[in-house]
């Protein structure tokens, strides 16, 4: 039986009063820069050494998703330590996850647009009046377009009530960046890390722009130039970045605020895929408070990739038919939200 596809205005009006929040895939980046942000074009940038056991195993799977390799690599090295195989070979597992994750980061900012200016500004006018209907963000993306997006000023327009929760250090004022400070009153929510943000000893610090005038993306590849990676969460399966998120207290506490949120979610550009679990299984909870759950398909229902996202959301939902507060699912157009257009 075919699903009913509805608009993203319709969504809105069906979440009617209740609180509003976004959860942010790759299809959020996708949409504006598809020839960067694909994970066959990271692949490709990535430039993994012909004949090493990193691109074999690519090519093994038939995949270009880091985050397929990542669990697998993750599993061997689990399985080598069950089953006594070499130590020389599990450190061989673990040292090309670590490789695989370093190349993520570099090819994302390597291909990364250098400027704000790259996107139009209608294209920031859509997207800043898409960002405006929710209460909470929240992304899974490294990149810098929902910053840039969340920070761009349109003469006329009234400013986006976006707080990420950075300030200036208390320590030194006159820094030139900010730290994460303002835990409680976030509304924005980078759950997987981001480009912009460096891990510092005991603080986390955010590229800014206005605080040196160099490009943020002159800052961040300046950085990896010295070998200072930006905080992401790129492990391979659930279970795993779950491992990595409970162990740091700003992603922790961005787990934490998405596990609290009530009323509507809107998923857009997220194909649901198990190794983002940990977020979904927190909707499946009796007691969470998400009564309405909207999830964005891009383009025809009927292909695989579309389906599976159905499959996934109906099981959510009938996860919770029996729940104090029962969840209700919708699926809506992608193209009808008008993100970047």
């Amino acid at each position: 039986m075919p699903e009913r596809i509805i608009s993203f205005q319709e969504c809105l009006r069906t979440a009617g009063r209740n609180k509003k929040h976004a959860l942010l895939g790759n299809g959020f980046s996708m949409a504006l820069f598809p020839q960067i942000f694909g994970y066959g074009s990271l692949a490709e940038r990535a430039n993994f050494e012909e004949g090493s056991s990193v691109k074999r195993l690519f090519d093994a799977l038939g995949t270009s998703d880091f985050e397929a390799v990542l669990d697998h690599l993750d599993a061997a090295a689990r399985v080598g330590t069950a089953y006594n195989i070499d130590q020389a070979q599990i450190t061989a597992y673990e040292t090309d996850a670590a490789l695989v994750r370093d190349r993520l980061v570099q090819a994302i900012a390597g291909s990364h647009p250098a400027l704000p200016a790259e996107i139009t500004e209608d294209q920031y006018r859509s997207c800043r009046a898409f960002l405006r209907n929710f209460d909470r963000i929240y992304t899974l993306n490294y990149d810098l377009l929902l910053y840039w997006a969340l920070m761009h000023d349109i003469e006329g327009e009234q400013r986006l009530p976006a707080d990420d929760g950075f300030r200036s250090s208390p320590d030194d004022f006159e820094a030139d960046y900010v730290t994460w400070e303002s835990h409680h009153s976030a509304t924005v929510h980078f759950l997987h890390g981001a480009l912009h943000l460096f891990d510092s000893g005991p603080t986390l610090r955010k590229y800014t722009w206005v605080r040196t005038g160099t490009r943020l993306m002159e800052q961040v590849r300046a950085a990896l130039d010295l070998r200072y990676f930006p905080l992401f969460v790129a492990e391979g399966s659930s279970a795993r970045k779950v491992e990595r998120i409970i162990h740091h207290g700003y992603l922790h506490r961005g787990f934490r605020s998405f596990e609290e949120i009530t009323g509507a979610l809107f998923v857009y550009g997220h194909s649901l895929a198990d190794n983002d679990n940990h977020f979904f299984d927190l909707l499946r909870r009796r007691n969470n408070k998400v009564i309405l759950l909207f999830v964005s398909l891009h383009g025809d229902q009927n292909t695989p990739s579309n389906q599976a996202i159905i499959r996934k959301a109906r099981a959510i939902e009938e996860s919770r038919q029996h729940a104090r507060k029962p969840l209700q699912v919708f699926f809506y157009n992608a193209a009808s939200a008008r993100v970047w257009n």
